[in-house]
């Protein structure tokens, strides 16, 4: 049996294991990479360590950081209240506002992580605040931020566009932005109506015109409360000052997400220390395990060729339409644990020897693998996805864990085969 065969199966046991024993996945993964390692791959500690994502713990520690003194200064209660004077009241609109602006943000621009690292915590404040499903948020800040990254001027898109013009293929820079957003849309549009969105469009922030009078002096009386607990005061001012500086210096200076949050979130408790004590340790800690130790793995499969070895697998097959859709799926399975950016970055090359025979459209084939790569950020172990767990409060996180695992596992299941038949069998391009 070969190494790259043992160490997938050591991922499918880890995930059996963690599944059925209350065992943090990433302490497993962390276990298996040093088996899989030394015993397999003849790694050293460098070699192994050189898959830990210290900039994704950084990002992790850094936002959850300053968003937990964000909460217990009440900054994050008066983020929520604007929110609804925004939406006058409506709360089926936020989930729609979280898209649009976690969109608007990468298609100008922004990392995707980075968006979805400013809005997330926002968000999922707003859907412990007002009772909407934690998935549902998350996934629409997630797609939202799928659904802008491949704009012309994108991060995601710039990098597909020049490798695309580096192997000397035909591409479309509009076909590929609109393919992305009209996916992320559709899928928002399903998750909204499934995740209890529709049951929102009766809500408001105000008393319910049908509410008798005691019931509604009591709604009154609540929202008069929190209110009261959402005034601005030097506090709330500071802290709404620096999650401004966050976005500046992300979005205007391409500066790293977890250095800038950790540094604004120690000033803060430097000079506000009553209200930030408890702050660390309201730090996603079993989180930033889970994810550390899941990507240590996988870098341990690249470093061992594991990828490749797959990728080149499915290439060789001589059938174009099934070399196609094999590969979408590789490139979502992966990109679930791992780089979108770097697995777009490796599919796209493997894929021109049969894009060359002229029997598969590269515009659509380009467009499908982007999508597929991207679109399952909202698995745990990627970033976008474990920046939401991390981000949620008040929650079960195993179980938040285990939600968003499942609708992962279901979009990786579903969402290549759809672009494949959309985009690559009508042979565009």
């Amino acid at each position: 049996m070969s190494a790259e065969l043992i160490s997938i199966l050591v991922l499918v046991v880890v995930f059996v294991i963690a599944t059925t024993r209350s065992i943090n996945m990433g302490a497993l993964a962390f276990a298996a990479a040093f088996a899989v390692g030394e015993l397999a791959a003849d790694l050293d500690a460098d070699g192994i360590f050189a898959g830990f994502p210290g900039d994704l713990f950084v990002v992790l520690v850094g936002v959850t950081y300053l968003f937990a003194i964000a909460r217990a200064n009440g900054t994050t209660d008066w983020l929520v209240h604007a929110s609804i004077r925004l939406v006058r009241g409506r709360i089926a609109l936020i989930p729609w506002v979280m898209f649009v602006i976690t969109g608007a943000l990468t298609a100008i621009g922004a990392v995707s992580p980075a968006a979805v690292a400013i809005v997330a915590p926002i968000a999922l404040s707003f859907a412990a605040r007002y009772g909407i499903s934690p998935l549902l948020m998350g996934a629409m800040v997630v797609h939202g931020a799928q659904g802008g990254g491949f704009s012309p001027i994108s991060i995601y898109g710039s990098i597909v566009n020049g490798i695309v013009e580096r192997e000397n293929l035909p591409g479309n820079e509009v076909v590929l932005f609109l393919a992305s957003l009209g996916v992320n849309l559709i899928i928002a549009g399903i998750v909204f109506v499934l995740f209890g969105g529709l049951k929102l469009g009766g809500r408001s922030e105000a008393a319910e015109p049908g509410a008798g009078p005691e019931e509604a002096t009591s709604q009154e009386a609540e929202s008069a409360g929190n209110e009261a607990g959402s005034r601005l005061d030097p506090a709330k001012i500071a802290t709404l000052a620096a999650l401004v500086a966050l976005v500046v210096a992300v979005l205007g200076f391409d500066l790293d997400a977890g250095l800038c949050a950790i540094t604004l979130a120690v000033i803060l408790s430097a000079i506000w220390s009553d209200t930030s004590r408890k702050a660390v340790g309201e730090i996603a800690w079993s989180t930033v395990l889970l994810i550390c130790g899941v990507l240590t793995y996988v870098g341990v499969l690249e470093e061992m060729g594991t990828i490749e070895w797959a990728g080149e697998g499915v290439s060789d097959i001589g059938v174009p339409l099934l070399a196609a859709v094999l590969l979408c799926y590789i490139g979502a399975l992966v990109s679930a644990f791992a780089s979108s950016v770097g697995i777009m970055g490796a599919l796209i090359p493997l894929a021109v020897p049969f894009l060359a025979q002229g029997e598969i459209g590269a515009v659509g084939m380009i467009a499908a693998l982007a999508v597929s790569a991207t679109v399952v950020d909202v698995s745990p172990f990627s970033t976008n996805g474990a920046l939401v767990l991390a981000a949620a409060p008040d929650v079960d996180r195993e179980r938040f864990f285990r939600q968003l695992m499942v609708y992962g596992g279901i979009v990786v299941a579903v969402v290549p085969a759809a672009v494949w038949l959309v985009f690559v069998v009508p042979g565009f391009g």
